[in-house]
């Protein structure tokens, strides 16, 4: 029986190549926008379409997996299987990357858009199969705990993405290429593509499952209540989907409108911003390897060290990889001072997901507060920490939307997944604001969307409990 409830690692580490793909490409594109903007001359506005074509293409893609599945009678990935959807999306993945070459010789930004949107077509069927899948390959009990680590490591990719797409088109941090043209997209874009190509060839010949075993309820997640014909019956998902559109609108509106305020108002060079976009998504993996401490089935003062020890370990892998690439370091350190109050406010919510979905959202709420009211490296350090308190709220979010769901589990989470594409829409929306105001005006976008994850987190339970479900029974579950 123990043998079953140990983390399948042999399994477990080849599908997490998959997490990495998405974090290099989600904030790379933070790089692309202010390239595509000087290159194509564009608004702000007009240059968040990078974000919001990629985004989009996670609800377009759920729709069509939904249709095929219908006209199948049969769900999709349980018909191909997990090891060949996870390979079918890095295909269509590839195929995304491609389309890079006519669009830079043709210099098109609508079939840049194109290929950024196959691209994520292809995340779209990858992330519905392998957050499932890595909640399949070992105990239940700590299956929030993998997909935290599987967190980690897409992370890891948000924090080399930038720093690497940044070096292959602008050239070293001390010599950076003055001729900026969309042909420089082509190269890292093709080398992408070979890598979804080896990879998907590796994850076919691995040990991956194709059809993983369903685990059995837990007597503390079974639905107290009759299970409903629908899961869009049930308002906690209802209220969740709106706070999933919103968690990823603030996380990836605050990073991909950074680089125009820190050109604009600060004079920061295109290639001189890389590094503060890789700190913000540091941050994530920063908050996330601190959050994933329980994965390693360690007592609970080890525990509690490591909640200490590994967001700084992310850290220091940030400061090694810009470290590597030629950026100055010094102006990072103070950052560690934000880290520790992530650290002391995720300890004091003893994961409870409604607590640390109300105490992210304030702390972030009053960051990027800071962040509006002043200027300067302050300023940009309020806007990238807002980084670190992004970090645990998907997780959060996620166990409160789904709990009591029962039968209906599997299709509120295609729901929730559906609801990324709030990272394109509220993007462009800040975008659109910047226009019409100043940037630094438009980050009350992020404002608005942490006040209704405020109200997320105060009225969920409630909803729950005259379902007669308790908090004490919902802990975190998944990790965007």
């Amino acid at each position: 029986m123990s043998q079953t409830k140990n983390t399948n690692w042999g399994q477990f580490i080849p599908l997490v190549t998959v997490f990495f793909f998405w974090g290099f490409i989600a904030a790379s594109n933070d790089i692309l926008i202010p390239v595509f903007k000087k290159a194509f001359d564009l608004s702000q506005g007009q240059s968040q379409f990078v974000s919001l074509a990629f985004y989009i293409a996670y609800t377009v893609g759920s729709i069509i997996y939904m249709i095929v599945s219908l006209i199948m009678g049969k769900d999709l990935i349980n018909k191909l299987g997990y090891k060949n959807s996870l390979s079918l999306g890095l295909l269509i993945s590839a195929l995304g990357t491609l389309l890079f070459i006519p669009a830079a010789n043709l210099e098109s930004y609508p079939l840049m858009l194109s290929g950024l949107f196959t691209v994520a077509l292809g995340f779209s069927l990858q992330q519905t199969v392998a957050n499932p899948l890595a909640i399949a390959l070992g105990d239940p009990k700590t299956g929030s705990q993998r997909l935290t680590l599987a967190g980690g490591i897409n992370n890891l990719g948000t924090t080399i993405g930038p720093l690497i797409v940044a070096y292959a088109i602008f050239g070293s941090a001390t010599e950076p290429s003055s001729d900026l043209s969309v042909d420089s997209v082509k190269i890292p874009y093709l080398c992408l593509g070979v890598a979804f190509l080896l990879v998907a060839i590796f994850l076919k010949f691995s040990s991956l499952p194709s059809h993983p075993e369903q685990e059995e309820e837990n007597e503390d997640t079974v639905n107290v209540v009759k299970d409903r014909s629908s899961a869009l019956k049930y308002p906690q998902l209802i209220l969740g989907m709106i706070a999933i559109f919103l968690y990823v609108g603030v996380e990836v509106s605050t990073a991909s409108n950074l680089p125009d305020y820190m050109q604009k108002e600060l004079g920061f060079t295109i290639s001189q911003v890389a590094p503060y976009v890789s700190l913000y998504w540091a941050s994530m993996m920063i908050g996330r390897w601190g959050g994933a401490a329980e994965a390693f089935g360690l007592d609970k003062t080890k525990t509690l060290i490591l909640k200490f020890v590994a967001p700084y370990l992310a850290f220091g892998i940030f400061l090694l990889v810009n470290k590597i690439a030629g950026h100055d370091l010094k102006p990072f350190y103070f950052y560690a001072v934000f880290i520790l109050a992530l650290i002391i406010a995720d300890i004091s919510t003893k994961g409870n997901p409604a607590k640390m979905v109300l105490t992210f959202s304030i702390i972030g709420i009053i960051a990027l507060l800071v962040g509006m009211n002043t200027s300067g490296l302050v300023s940009v350090y309020a806007i990238t920490s807002v980084g670190l308190f992004c970090s645990t709220l998907w997780p959060g979010i996620f166990a409160l939307a789904i709990k009591g769901l029962g039968k209906n589990t599997s299709q509120g989470s295609s729901f929730l997944i559906m609801m990324i594409m709030g990272g394109g829409v509220m993007s462009y929306l800040q975008g659109l604001l910047a226009d019409a105001t100043t940037i630094h005006f438009s980050y009350v976008t992020g404002i608005i969307c942490f006040s209704y994850l405020v109200f997320y987190a105060i009225i969920s339970p409630i909803v729950l409990k005259k379902q007669g479900i308790h908090l004490s029974e919902v802990k975190s579950e998944g990790g965007h």
